[in-house]
């Protein structure tokens, strides 16, 4: 499988190790030490996926990720040796796409970014729907991009999906498992992940968040997006 991932990591033994891996499954490779370097790298190539080590000096993985985010949906696996629920709950509200613990198998990781890349590219040749309007946003299952009036929405791979598999099943009711297998399929994972995505997502397209208009909580069934905000699919 071709591809090129940036992996940004401070232990340079980890970080050619990962590499190694990647190169015996076909997908090239940069490495940066910093997030800084990392953004350096960004500007003068292109990636189709980001691995990212919170423990950086400097800008820290987090930091990196909230940046990013402002502009790219590139799909990024955090690594981290931090093990506590709110750091996992933190890099998923900022965006991440997968947390993995070290120590890791490489072997798993390169596993999980070969699933990551084939889903995406996937998703973008499968998915060609034309546009979905629903209030003043558009959203382009070909083109991947949620806009609002002509500007462009920045979501992160698993933002963007789950609100598609949303908004392309309107005025039907899914639990947290069932957006999970959905969006998620067999991947290692954790569902409560859909509620942080749910909630990422309403702040960036509903108008108050707490009451939301589009993605509606259906108390004890789980989501729903409204039927009735879909002006028309094209």
């Amino acid at each position: 499988m071709n591809g090129r991932v940036l992996i940004i990591e401070d232990e340079l033994e980890l970080g050619e190790l990962v590499q190694l891996y990647l190169s015996k499954d076909g997908i090239d490779s940069d490495i940066a030490s910093t997030a800084e370097a990392g953004f350096g790298l960004m500007a003068n190539n292109a990636y189709d996926l980001i691995t990212l080590d919170i423990n950086l000096p400097g800008m820290d993985g987090f930091e990196f990720l909230q940046k990013l985010r402002q502009n790219s949906n590139i799909p990024v696996i955090i690594l981290s040796a931090r093990e506590g629920d709110e750091d996992i709950v933190l890099g998923l509200g900022l965006g991440a796409d997968e947390f993995v613990n070290k120590p890791f198998a490489p072997k798993v990781l390169v596993a999980r970014i070969r699933a990551i890349l084939r889903r995406y590219r996937t998703d973008q040749d499968d998915h060609n729907t034309g546009n979905i309007i629903f209030g003043a946003y558009s959203l382009s299952a070909e083109g991947y991009s949620l806009e609002k009036d002509g500007s462009r929405i920045v979501l992160s791979t698993k933002e963007f999906e789950v609100l598609r598999f949303l908004v392309q099943h309107p005025g039907t009711s899914f639990s947290p498992d069932d957006i999970y297998q959905a969006v998620w399929g067999q991947e290692y994972g954790d569902v409560t992940s859909v509620a942080v995505y749910i909630q990422r997502i309403r702040r960036k397209i509903e108008d108050n968040p707490t009451i939301p208009e589009f993605i509606v909580t259906m108390h004890g069934r789980g989501y729903l997006f409204d039927k009735g905000k879909i002006n028309n699919e094209s």
